[in-house]
């Protein structure tokens, strides 16, 4: 049998077809690893971008997290403040119910109030306006009274009942009405109750020795 000649088609197609085949399997071998390349390039892309995601998470979360905690003293105090604003009220409405309630010597308490009044005014002659339940009790031997308690000499009062004195003590007004004393318990109170206020929050330990001071009687 004669050998195939080299330039025969048969030859010449089978070599064609072989070279396609290598070129083939190489294209497809480059094709896999670009594939493969990409693949992993994609991905390590996203884990990139998961950790970015998840880094910029965390930090949001704890900045959250720290502007939270920023505000608990605050609400706290804000809270703590509310609680002894709605205690320390509490104290003065039951020192105004006290008072309304004259549960105390009201008859001494004028004379006291009075006396001191008179003491801090010039002139000889007042009017005190005192309530009317006190004036029914013991209104007429009050001017004799607080005259001896004063130690002032002459003194001419004039003791009146006025429906506006409630809950005890005593307006006191000079003759020509010019000078008024708010000397009612009532009055009083409102008066003292900024340094009161400072006085029961700090025996109770509901604010420290630090806190400012009130206002004056």
């Amino acid at each position: 049998m004669a050998p195939p000649n080299a330039n025969s088609p048969e030859v010449l197609s089978e070599e064609i077809l072989a070279q396609a085949g290598r070129e083939c399997d190489e294209i497809l071998r480059h094709a896999q690893q670009e594939s493969e390349s990409l693949l992993a390039a994609g991905e390590a892309e996203a884990g990139k971008i998961r950790q970015e995601k998840l880094d910029a998470a965390h930090a949001e979360a704890a900045r959250r997290s720290e502007l939270i905690l920023a505000t608990v003293p605050v609400e706290t105090g804000r809270l703590r403040s509310a609680r002894l604003e709605a205690i320390l009220e509490k104290i003065r409405e039951e020192a105004r119910r006290q008072l309304l309630a004259r549960n105390f010597d009201g008859h001494e308490t004028v004379i006291i109030l009075a006396t001191e009044a008179i003491s801090r005014m010039a002139g000889a002659g007042f009017v005190l306006k005192i309530s009317v339940a006190d004036h029914a009790a013991y209104g007429g031997k009050l001017a004799a009274e607080i005259a001896q308690r004063t130690g002032r000499s002459p003194l001419n009062l004039t003791i009146i009942g006025d429906p506006a004195v409630a809950g005890g003590g005593v307006i006191v007004q000079d003759a020509d009405g010019l000078r008024i004393w708010d000397n009612r318990l009532l009055s009083r109170l409102e008066r003292l109750w900024p340094e009161l206020r400072r006085q029961i929050a700090m025996r109770t330990g509901l604010v420290s020795q630090n806190a400012p001071t009130g206002g004056t009687a």
